[in-house]
This record gives structure tokens, sequence and C-alpha cells, in this order.
């Protein structure tokens, strides 16, 4: 993504979904399917591919690995994500965190870091974080 400063929504999206889930050091199969069912399953990636999924993907992970990916990261999902989207992005996220096997400090981190740089409500977040949190709950 270096070589590139503007994203479109859907990359974008695809963006935040692997900033949490490679916060941790590592993006597992688990995550990759949740992503993958996300992007298959959403209005928002309608004219989204599995191919453009992959390769946004491993730019965003080369991304993360620059020096200053992180803060590129913030300026292209800033620039690229209408205010409306913002909140989508931010689900997207707790998806993906909380499908993960397991929370880890690093991800909810990196949550908190797309809640700032989206400058999203925190009764918003807070909203969004109980609505993901309350799929996810074991029957047990």
């Amino acid at each position: 993504m270096r070589s590139r400063d503007v994203l479109d929504a859907p990359e974008a999206l695809v963006l935040t979904m692997v900033l949490v889930s490679a916060a941790d050091g590592g993006i597992t199969d688990r995550e990759i399917g949740i992503m993958s069912g996300l992007v298959q399953t959403l209005p928002a990636f309608h004219a989204f591919n599995a191919d453009q999924f992959r390769q946004v993907t491993d730019a965003a992970v080369a991304l993360l690995r620059e020096d200053d990916g992180l803060e590129h990261a913030g300026r292209l999902l800033r620039s690229a994500l209408s205010t409306r989207l913002h909140e989508t992005a931010y689900a997207l996220a707790c998806e993906v965190v909380a499908g993960g096997c397991s929370v880890r400090s690093a991800s909810l981190d990196m949550l908190e870091f797309v809640r700032q740089e989206l400058h999203l409500d925190p009764l918003i977040a807070a909203a969004i974080e109980r609505g993901i949190r309350a799929r996810y709950v074991p029957v047990e």
C-alpha cells in the first residue's frame, strides 16, 4: 500500500480488519475466515472479489511492517472512509476481534486506535461493542 496513497472504501474496510487481526503478531486462519466471510456477505463489499481481498490483505500486512506503517494506515482510513462508514469499519474490526480465538490486549489497543482515528463517539463505540459481544456468547 505504500506505493498508493489512496484506497477506496472497501479496501479501507479490509485494512481496518487487518489492523486488529495483525495487532497481536499475526493473522490466524480463523480471522482470515471471519474477514473473508464478511467480505463475501456484506453489501459494502458487493463489487469486491476474493483476489482483491487477498491483495489488500497482503498489502495491509506489508504496510504494517513499515516504520511509519500504522500512522500511514490511519491516514488511509481517514481519507478513504466517509463519516457514514466509520461505524461500519469499527463494527467490522470488532467482529474480527470477537470472532478470534482469544481477545488480546494488543487487539484491544488497536480497536482504540481505530476509534480514535475515525473519531468515533464513545457511546456509539460501546453500543457496537456490546452488540457484537452478544453475537459471540457461547451457549454452554
